[in-house]
């Protein structure tokens, strides 16, 4: 495994672009490392490698393509401690929580007035770090286990990390899973989340939208029960969907981001309140990041792969897509921490500053420990 890292080091030293991400509950980390500095744009969405999109469709999605591809078996080497509280308060800066406040009050009261259903708001904490990238992703795969952790460069773009727990799309050949996923509450050792209405009404209003957006795209329509969900110290509401494609993967894609979990309802509405109001451009946060069309190998014969048993082997494209959340962008020696949540007509205002400030935790307890 070492010398897996050391060759993102050799590529992050000779500065060329590389994505290295471990899938959610696996113990398998890839690292694609491309050969030169060239910036790859995604056209139609039938190129192959690795995607990262921005929240505003009309910019560009970069493409790494698969010039060399590394798997290495993770093992922990690093864990944090679990009774470590991230001093907060002393980041939550007034004029900052007065900031975001007003916005939110703001959006209430479109709402109220039927200009908007819900809107998802955002802000940004920076913080000062000095340590080396790799480790801080070391410390994602260490700590948050059941999300899609990864570090990305290119040094045209920037760098980014994260750990979310939102699957936008998973598609195997003509087959597609997706999932709705809203309302938040912090973990509590021993103490299952008990959800009111408004998170319920959240949580609905994506899976209504999903429904909606895929209706004449998706044939088998599936749409399974509510759960509960735990990611890292949040808890969160999820419905899990699923159908086969009769629309090509760019319309299904296009169809779905952003979604009411990431920019609000109605979109086109949402998506104004949010460039008006926020204060600041979102970059690839609350964009999607993954594989694009992977090409999978799978043989009913596990024995030796010789001639004869690669007639029972079935060749699959896969695309796996997760929403960019609990992400950060990394400038220097700073960390920019992107956190948001979807304000809604039963939103409070202060309970909303205080979510922000939770899901920030998932990329605080990283780079202040």
């Amino acid at each position: 495994m070492n010398h897996f890292f050391e060759q993102i080091k050799g590529q992050l030293a000779t500065k060329k672009p590389f994505v290295v991400y471990r899938k959610p509950k696996e113990s398998i980390v890839k690292a694609i490392l491309q050969n030169n500095d060239d910036l790859h744009f995604v056209e139609d969405y039938k190129e192959t490698g690795f995607v990262l999109t921005p929240f505003d469709v009309t910019n560009a999605s970069i493409l790494i393509p698969l010039d060399t591809v590394l798997v290495t078996n993770y093992k922990k080497e690093d864990t944090l401690k679990r009774e470590e509280i991230v001093p907060f308060d002393k980041l939550s800066i007034k004029s900052d929580k007065d900031f975001h406040i007003g916005i939110v009050k703001k959006a209430i009261n479109k709402i109220k007035s039927g200009t908007l259903e819900k809107v998802v708001l955002s802000r940004k904490i920076e913080v000062e770090c000095i340590k080396e990238p790799l480790h801080l992703f070391k410390q994602l795969l260490a700590e948050y286990a059941s999300a899609f952790c990864y570090l990305w460069y290119h040094p045209k773009v920037g760098m980014w990390m994260g750990a979310t727990p939102e699957v936008l799309l998973k598609a195997t050949n003509q087959k597609i899973e997706t999932s709705s996923l809203a309302g938040t509450q912090v973990y509590k050792e021993g103490k299952t989340p008990i959800w009111g209405e408004k998170e319920y009404n959240e949580q609905n209003v994506v899976t209504q939208y999903i429904q909606n957006s895929l209706k004449n795209k998706v044939n088998n329509f599936n749409v399974g029960e509510i759960e509960s969900v735990k990611a890292g110290k949040l808890w969160h509401l999820q419905t899990k969907i699923s159908g086969l494609m009769t629309n090509n993967l760019k319309d299904i894609l296009l169809a779905l981001h952003p979604t009411p979990a990431t920019c609000g309802l109605p979109k086109k509405e949402a998506k104004t309140f949010i460039v008006n109001n926020e204060g600041y451009d979102r970059k690839f946060y609350t964009g999607f990041i993954g594989e694009l069309n992977f090409t999978e190998e799978t043989y009913r014969n596990k024995t030796k792969r010789n001639t004869e048993n690669r007639a029972y082997m079935t060749i699959k494209k896969a695309t796996s897509v997760y929403a960019n959340l609990r992400c950060a962008e990394i400038i220097d020696s700073k960390v920019i921490i992107y956190v948001g949540g979807g304000i809604t007509i039963d939103s409070n205002p202060e309970k909303e500053w205080n979510e922000t400030i939770a899901k920030s935790g998932t990329i605080l307890r990283i780079v202040l420990k």
